[in-house]
């Protein structure tokens, strides 16, 4: 298994020649104004097999992305659309709707589904989304080891199950901006973290029995600092303070074996 970090959170898997990628997006501006497209994110080393998706937020599912790289026919796994009314449903509107215009093969996944894909075995396991929209993580499993991609999720008392019926993990990859966001649609806005921050990763690690743990959804490279989505401050530092030699930095682009 070959893994390389795509950027925020981003993530390309190899095995046998194959690849897959899980959150993989090249624009995140309708989520980040003033941040540049491309910037501070790259594409997969090829063509695609395969692409998986933990939730329908704009800054995880890119449906232009996705469609540059795919291989004709090539499966998107993604969870369950929002339910609701339109403010229910605002922040997943447009990734459903840009995943409709690329014609992307997509298919909708229930918690502990599995599936083969090559060379590789995927299950969704549970997540929860700081908005209330469905989200999964993902398991994959290639070359007798296992990863964990845990998209933006908080942290939740699903870890223990996953952990009992996936684990042990090689490598988990998880959120760590612990950020706090005032979003118009979703008021009163609530002052606690919508993403998992640098001491809840490093306790779902510990649970998940993970050899390494790689932080992701965070980036330096973002632009301007927004009133609306404020992160924690140096959150690799605080990550490394709770989690030790656990913690596996990639640069964005870099390639990793988990061997080593």
């Amino acid at each position: 298994m070959r893994l390389r970090r795509l950027g925020w959170a981003g993530l390309e898997v190899g095995s046998g020649g194959r690849r897959l990628v899980i959150d993989h997006v090249r624009d995140v501006s309708t989520m980040f104004p003033g941040w540049r497209p491309g910037a501070g994110l790259v594409a997969p080393d090829g063509e695609v097999d395969a692409a998986l998706v933990t939730h329908l937020h704009r800054d995880h599912t890119d449906a232009g992305a996705l469609a540059a790289v795919l291989a004709p026919d090539a499966p998107v796994l993604r969870p369950a659309p929002g339910s609701g009314d339109d403010v229910d449903t605002a922040f997943t509107a447009l990734a459903e709707r840009e995943l409709v215009e690329h014609r992307l093969r997509t298919e909708v996944v229930e918690e502990w589904s599995t599936r083969e894909l090559g060379p590789f075995r995927v299950t969704a396991v549970p997540a929860v989304d700081g908005f209330g929209d469905p989200q999964v993580s993902w398991v994959v499993e290639a070359d007798g080891r296992r990863i964990l991609h845990g998209g933006d999720t908080l942290f939740h008392g699903h870890w223990w199950h996953v952990a009992r019926r996936s684990g042990p993990f090689d490598a988990v990859f998880l959120p760590i901006n612990g950020v706090v966001v005032d979003a118009p649609l979703r008021q009163p806005s609530s002052r606690l973290p919508a993403a998992m921050d640098p001491r809840q990763a490093a306790e779902a690690a510990r649970i998940l029995g993970a050899r390494h743990l790689v932080p992701i959804h965070y980036e330096p490279e973002q632009a301007d600092e927004l009133d609306h989505y404020r992160e924690v401050e140096d959150p690799v530092g605080e990550l490394r303070r709770h989690a030790g030699d656990r913690v596996r930095v990639l640069a964005v682009g870099a390639g990793w074996d988990p061997d080593r």
